[in-house]
């Protein structure tokens, strides 16, 4: 018998809507040298003494029960510069519907490593053969609001590498240029006061209010792409570790 579907679970409110409170224009960007394959490779090979930044999502979490997931960070060179392959979610799903996020998923207990899990999920959501991706090196687990202790698995992927996205799972893939990401002016801290909707001040601790990171996008061809929440938390850790 075939039930009735269960209706995506979407956020409380628009993050689109959400007033941005500041931008990062004060910090310097990666320098393009360091946006090149073989730097990142290096990088990560004997990557340097750095601290990640502490959400107010991943404060939230502590009080949770985790469950252990990782993601693939999918690195691909072009010819125009080394780009971040990202997903939108298909629209029906139950949880994070339609968002922009990493492929990646929890972890299986035939999972080995966090790396084993990423490649897994890779594979089943967009086709991507683990044959085919180079893994450079781990980030810090960023525990999720919804309780998921994510590893980001940062690695180099084969520019030519066929994909084939998992319709029931991804509507789209789709890059974005390194350089952009790492440029901070395009990194919107987004807060609000969920009681009122208004702004809510980061001073002071506030139960209600709600923060995260913002990096919308937009194509040559005026497609936006509104990557958000930890998927943006997570490219901000790897802006923090490619200036450290």
């Amino acid at each position: 018998m075939i039930s009735n579907p269960v209706p995506p679970v979407l956020p409380p409110f628009d993050p689109e809507r959400v007033p941005v409170a500041h931008r990062d224009s004060g910090l310097p960007s990666v320098h393009p040298s360091r946006l090149q394959s073989a730097w990142l490779r290096s990088r990560f090979a004997q990557a340097p003494d750095w601290k990640p930044e502490v959400f107010e999502d991943v404060a939230h979490a502590r009080s949770v029960t985790t469950r252990q997931a990782a993601v693939l960070v999918p690195l691909v060179e072009r010819t125009h510069g080394v780009q971040l392959l990202l997903t939108r979610r298909n629209a029906n799903l139950h949880v994070h519907a339609g968002q922009i996020s990493f492929p990646g998923g929890s972890r299986d207990l035939d999972d080995a490593t966090p790396v084993h899990t990423a490649l897994r999920e890779a594979q089943e959501e967009i086709g991507l053969h683990p044959d085919q991706v180079e893994a450079l090196g781990l980030m810090p687990v960023y525990t999720t609001i919804t309780g998921y202790a994510v590893t980001p698995v940062i690695a180099m992927i084969d520019p030519y590498a066929p994909l084939h996205p998992q319709p029931s799972e991804v509507a789209e893939v789709f890059e974005v240029p390194l350089e952009f990401l790492m440029n901070p002016a395009h990194h919107e801290l987004r807060t609000w006061d969920m009681q009122t909707g208004l702004p809510a001040s980061g001073l002071a601790p506030n139960t209600t209010r709600r923060s995260f990171y913002a990096m919308p996008w937009s194509t040559a061809d005026g497609k936006r792409y509104f990557i958000w929440g930890a998927t943006a938390a997570m490219i901000r850790n790897l802006y923090r570790l490619l200036i450290a």
